[in-house]
C-alpha cells in the first residue's frame, strides 16, 4: 500500500549497505578510491576506517522516491545533498522524508529527506530533491 501523499506527509525507511554494496557501487561507477575500498589506506585517515561512497548513500532518495513515496512514476527533477558525517557499512539508517512544498497545476513536489544513524541518533546526510508525479502530486 502506497502511503498518503501530500503537503507535510511524512515517509520513512530504514536501510543499511554491505561491503559488498559498496564494491559493487565501485565497479558500476569506476570509483575506486581506496577510501571506500581499502581498509589499511582508510585506517591512515580521519574516518579510521572505510567509508560509504556519499552517493551510494545518497541513492536512498531515488529507491524510496522513486518505488514507495510518492512511488512508481515519480520523475526527479532536482536533488540538493549535504553530507553532514561519514556513513559505514553494516550500520542501521532511517531516512524520513517530508513533503514541504506541493505545486498541484505543475504535479511536482519539494520531499525534504534526512538520514539518521539509528545507533548515534546523528543526522549523516540531509538534502531536498524536486519530484513530479503526474497522478500523485
Amino acid at each position: 500500500m502506497t502511503p498518503e501523499f501530500g503537503l507535510n506527509a511524512v515517509h520513512q525507511y530504514t536501510f543499511r549497505f554491505t561491503q559488498n554494496d559498496v564494491i559493487e557501487f565501485a565497479r558500476i561507477t569506476g570509483d575506486n578510491n581506496p577510501l571506500h575500498l581499502d581498509p589499511d589506506f582508510a585506517a591512515q585517515t580521519p574516518f579510521k576506517r572505510p567509508i560509504i561512497h556519499g552517493m551510494l548513500g545518497a541513492s536512498v532518495f531515488t529507491k524510496v522516491l522513486g518505488t514507495e513515496f510518492p512511488g512508481f512514476g515519480s520523475v526527479y527533477l532536482g536533488q540538493t545533498l549535504e553530507f553532514l558525517r561519514p556513513m559505514f557499512v553494516d550500520t542501521d539508517y532511517e531516512v524520513t522524508f517530508t513533503v514541504q512544498a506541493v505545486n498541484p497545476a505543475k504535479h511536482t513536489a519539494e520531499i525534504r529527506g534526512e538520514v539518521r544513524d539509528l545507533q548515534t541518533k546523528k543526522t549523516v546526510m540531509r538534502g531536498v530533491a524536486t519530484l513530479m508525479h503526474q497522478e500523485k502530486i
